[in-house]
């Protein structure tokens, strides 16, 4: 994974934003608002970091509507609550508050906010057929099947940003989780995405739940 500077992703909003919103102050202002969200200190995962690896994970790829996926990166973790259930959907509101300002045709103001809602729970059965949209769940997916030592990282950060949460009740709650996903008959989308993830990505799910079931994460 690369790592991320503040100038590139400022560089990457604007480039993205400026052809349905020509008004740079704008612009700057929704910029430093979603920008300081991720940076919010009780993120420790779902921060400016995710987003970058996102951004930069998609471009390897053939995009159809490339300003789509690329705005739901931008807005699908910016409401993250937690202890929320409901920060994809507040995320997806937020989103369409600021195309609604621009001209971005109406069709794809929604698609962006249907790509934002669907990344809450990606065991869900998804649209065959829409490649952008399954890249992009592959995406905010890929790091489950990235090197242990980053997996390790990733699962850790997660844990830290449920610090009010004793083990006692953080346990069994991401247990299910991780067992949710390992007895998904599908992790990956994109035929790339699977070749190159779903066989780490269900090694690494297995090592955190045997982690949990002995007791907690290795330090």
């Amino acid at each position: 994974m690369s790592t991320f500077n503040s100038f590139d992703l400022g560089r990457h909003w604007h480039q993205l934003t400026e052809p349905f919103q020509p008004d740079y102050t704008r612009r700057e202002a929704e910029r430093v608002r979603v920008m300081d969200a991720y940076s919010a200190p009780q993120r420790h995962y779902h921060t400016l970091q995710h987003l970058h690896n996102l951004l930069d994970k998609v471009a390897d790829f053939p995009l159809q509507d490339a300003a789509v996926v690329e705005l739901a990166i931008w807005y699908h973790d910016v409401v993250y609550n937690a202890l929320g259930s409901d920060n994809e959907a507040k995320s997806a509101e937020w989103a369409l508050a600021f195309l609604q300002q621009t001209t971005l045709e109406p069709a794809r103001q929604a698609r962006v906010a249907d790509f934002i809602r669907r990344s809450q729970d990606h065991t869900q059965p998804q649209p065959p057929g829409d490649a952008d949209l399954l890249l992009f769940l592959d995406a905010d997916l890929s790091i489950l099947g990235a090197p242990e030592a980053a997996y390790w990282d990733y699962a850790r950060q997660v844990r830290r940003e449920y610090q009010l949460v004793p083990d006692l009740l953080y346990r069994p709650g991401r247990r299910k989780v991780l067992a949710r996903l390992l007895d998904a008959p599908v992790l990956y989308h994109t035929p790339a995405l699977r070749a190159e993830l779903d066989a780490p990505a269900r090694r690494n799910l297995q090592a955190e739940l045997a982690a949990w079931e002995r007791g907690g994460l290795p330090h």
